[in-house]
């Protein structure tokens, strides 16, 4: 069910959500935090609100979108309220800000939020420079950016890493999960040996690629390479080198990936982009800070880019990948 609430007030709108729980007996009690997504007021907005919907029924929450339209219009807020079918295993409030109300959306969340439940913002496109600092992402326990979804997503690491503070956390690092298992369980197969050099390809622009060959840096305590890849979307290949040969993860076509190991033979394994809901799920998991990326951010000056070349193999024909997945 989708109620419009044009030219209304928090409220206004409050009132209407107590009225919706007496009358159709839904009920708060079983949401588990509030989650805050900022953006501004385009059609990719209702992207956004399905992949929080589908997140919503692993953690069932209120989500809020604020949705910032022209700010040389008049001051109005236009309300939108989602519930049942329309809204996953939440409610889904969109709040519309208009004017000068524009710049005002913590003030607009606050009446609205939860109470004693722990708060996460996300903004699904640009972000501020220091996420901490602005007026949601202080009222929030866990803020997450997305860096391969903004102008420049290289410069927007280095900007996170700069005023990175516990709880920030980027889904350019949450698409990074299936890598750093199968490197990691590589790793823990006889022989035990150190590794001498890694090597990340990838496109120039991918931010995963960038933080994998960071988090490499920190674990490994070395530079690892960072290689630009002549084909194939976002990561294509990751080797390790130890004395008793070479570990590599190749994947041409960005859905399956070859890992290759001596003494063994190799295996086929899913490294399908994963898409922002399925990294948005993942995110909610944990509301505690995120130490491995931190780690991760503070390795970002480590990494060799000095190379011309690129390590990968020339790859089959790349699939199409759906806007909204990286890594």
């Amino acid at each position: 069910m989708i109620i419009d609430l044009p030219a209304t007030t928090t409220s206004q709108v409050n009132s209407k959500l107590v009225h919706l729980r007496e009358q159709g007996g839904a009920n708060t009690i079983g949401r588990v935090l509030t989650l805050v997504i900022v953006t501004d007021d385009s059609e990719k907005t209702e992207d956004v609100i399905d992949a929080a919907n589908y997140a919503s029924r692993e953690h069932p929450c209120r989500v809020i979108v604020v949705a910032r339209g022209a700010k040389k219009a008049s001051p109005r807020l236009d309300a939108q309220i989602r519930v049942g079918g329309d809204a996953g295993a939440s409610e889904v409030i969109v709040l519309r800000l208009y004017g000068p109300l524009a710049g005002e959306g913590a003030s607009c969340v606050i009446p609205l939020l939860l109470p004693d439940a722990p708060i996460v913002a996300w903004w699904p496109f640009e972000a501020p420079t220091v996420p901490a600092k602005d007026p949601i992402g202080r009222l929030a326990t866990r803020r997450i950016t997305d860096a391969a979804a903004e102008r420049s997503p290289t410069r927007s690491l280095e900007a996170r890493a700069k005023g990175y503070e516990p709880g920030d956390t980027d889904l350019a690092w949450t698409r990074l999960t299936l890598w750093r298992a199968l490197l990691s369980a590589a790793l823990e197969l006889p022989p035990y040996e150190k590794v001498t050099a890694a090597t990340v390809s990838g496109e120039a622009d991918s931010p995963s690629a960038e933080l994998l060959a960071a988090w490499l840096s920190a674990r490994l305590k070395l530079p690892a390479k960072r290689l630009k890849a002549k084909e194939g979307p976002g990561i294509v290949s990751v080797t390790l080198e130890r004395k008793s040969g070479t570990i590599e993860i190749h994947r041409p076509d960005g859905s399956v990936g070859t890992l290759s190991q001596p003494t063994q033979p190799e295996r086929r394994v899913a490294l399908g982009r994963r898409a922002v809901r399925d990294c948005i799920a993942e995110e909610l998991r944990r509301l505690d800070p995120d130490e491995i990326y931190e780690q991760a951010l503070k390795a970002l000056g480590k990494v060799d880019r000095g190379g011309r070349g690129t390590t990968a193999r020339k790859p089959a024909e790349p699939k199409k990948v759906k806007a909204g997945t990286g890594a």
